[in-house]
């Protein structure tokens, strides 16, 4: 099993609460197995790690970028890093290009947004279930 992990950037409430997704996909299946939003920090990090399946924490190797928050969260032996360079972290980073267009509140330099967190994770899980859905 192989997970990639990654975050992106979107805002809340008209770009005064910037928001990080934290996203992890699998990349055998390309469908996406775990979600949070907060900031970019290790606590939201770790709450991305602990919505994950048992089966993925203790037996995926988990590719990140280089982000340190990612080596106190993945064990050492399951974690593997690297720069764009690499492609660890290339079907994630196509499902997020995904995301920016077919979601509008996630398209740059728009005027759709997410007025609260919880709007904005509804339309996260919508397009999450939709998009898992089609990859079955």
């Amino acid at each position: 099993m192989r997970l990639e992990v990654d975050e992106m950037w979107s805002f809340i409430g008209e770009k005064q609460g910037p928001c990080w997704v934290w996203t992890a996909l699998d990349s055998r299946t390309r469908q996406v197995v775990g979600m949070t939003a907060g900031d970019r920090d290790e606590f939201t990090a770790r709450c991305l790690w602990e919505s994950l399946s048992p089966e993925y924490r203790e037996r995926a190797i988990v590719a990140t970028d280089l982000l340190p928050v990612y080596q106190a969260i993945v064990p050492e032996k399951w974690h593997a890093t690297g720069g764009k360079e690499m492609g660890l972290t290339a079907h994630i980073e196509r499902f997020f290009g995904t995301l920016r267009q077919r979601c509008a509140r996630f398209v740059r330099k728009t005027l759709s947004f997410s007025r609260k967190m919880e709007n904005h994770v509804g339309a996260l899980w919508y397009f999450i279930r939709h998009y898992n859905s089609c990859r079955a």
